[in-house]
């Protein structure tokens, strides 16, 4: 079977490539990544008129209409760049709002997330919580129709920069919370990875009205969940394949003895098991991708396999990097460190690689188990 990109999808990964090598450079990424929340509004501004918060959002609601393949296109590039942008997160808002909101959510929320006027987050785990994927133990107490919400949310996605956040409860739900609404306090905290910011936020009696309570709940969320591992570790990906080319050209000018490095075998090698698990990785995501869009019974398996090997690909092959590059690749002015701590941080969130081998472990003992079909 021959499979390649569709002339709209080489498009798009051509429109991706230009501008995110124009707009972030080395400079512009340390710039962002030693300012206070690391949000680049012109930046942001461009991709929206880009169309890149609404791609894999309905036409109805103010997106483009396309498929989960051009969204991990846009994901790699995305990693490629390593590009500082709520994107992301943005997206896990607009997904979820997509498949699992009411009409009138859609129009208040979904909409202006599409066309990049407004900007989402998911807050999910829980402090002081094992973060286990699916199990989260904030209450949503009953007040009147609505709900209140206490407690402490940890590692929330670029919440310094969101307009609002969708945050998880014990019962399963997602509830909509303004970033200004009285009882929410943002507190920003450190983390390996300064091109992504992550924040605590804390809920002080805050008061959720019922139309702000999304009607899905539990399972429901699990195809907004399969769908982001996809876009997740299209991101390893591109991060895999930027600090693979990074080593080859090293490699190639870098000179020992007399002889270019790539010329030893203790470099090639390590060049080629590069190469090697950055196209695995890669066949794994765009494989995931199409059974979002086509074969959704599969996807599930497809995107916890593609989240697990480009988890451990997206760090394993920046790490390898650095040792091509020699001393120079352990120092603060080189840039391989930021692609190494993005790719470290992208392997533990939404499920670590043993937690989805362990998935795709179930589900083959569990249809191993089933009894033969006649």
């Amino acid at each position: 079977m021959y499979f390649d990109l569709t002339d709209e999808q080489q498009a798009i990964k051509a429109t991706a490539h230009d501008f995110l090598a124009s707009r972030f450079k080395s400079e512009r990424l340390r710039e962002l990544a030693a300012s206070e929340d690391g949000f680049d509004a012109s930046g942001w501004q461009e991709m929206s008129e880009l169309g890149w918060p609404g791609l894999a959002l309905p036409e109805e609601w103010g997106g483009q209409g396309l498929g989960i393949v051009e969204l991990a296109v846009l994901f790699e590039e995305m990693g490629y760049a390593l590009a500082p942008s709520p994107l992301l997160s943005n997206t896990i808002a607009g997904l979820a709002l997509s498949l699992c909101g009411s009409d009138d959510q859609r129009d208040r929320y979904l909409r202006p997330v599409a066309q990049g006027e407004r900007r989402g987050t998911p807050a999910l785990w829980d402090a002081g919580s094992p973060a286990t994927i699916g199990d989260f133990t904030m209450e949503a107490k009953p007040n009147g129709d609505g709900v209140v919400l206490d407690g402490v949310k940890a590692m929330v996605l670029d919440a310094a920069s969101a307009d609002f956040f969708l945050v998880a409860s014990a019962d399963g739900g997602r509830h909509i919370v303004e970033r200004d609404a009285a009882g929410v306090a943002v507190t920003a905290e450190p983390g390996i990875d300064l091109t992504r910011r992550f924040s605590s936020v804390a809920f002080d009696g805050v008061e959720v009205a019922a139309a702000d309570t999304l009607p899905g709940v539990g399972d429901d969320y699990y195809p907004v969940f399969n769908r982001i591992c996809v876009a997740l570790a299209a991101e390893s990906t591109g991060i895999a394949q930027r600090t693979m080319e990074m080593a080859v050209e090293y490699a190639k000018d870098r000179q020992q003895f007399g002889r270019q490095i790539g010329a030893y075998q203790a470099v090639s090698h390590r060049c080629a098991q590069m190469l090697l698990e950055t196209e695995n990785a890669r066949s794994l995501v765009y494989g995931a991708a199409w059974a979002a869009d086509a074969e959704p019974q599969s996807l599930p398996r497809a995107a916890s396999m593609a989240k697990a090997y480009a988890s451990d690909a997206g760090w394993r092959v920046p790490n390898a990097s650095i040792q091509v590059h020699g001393g120079i690749g352990f120092t603060w002015e080189h840039d391989l460190h930021f692609f190494l701590k993005r790719g470290r941080a992208n392997a533990a969130i939404f499920g670590d690689a043993k937690w989805h081998r362990e998935r795709v472990a179930d589900a083959v003992l569990a249809e191993a188990a089933e009894p033969a079909r006649a």
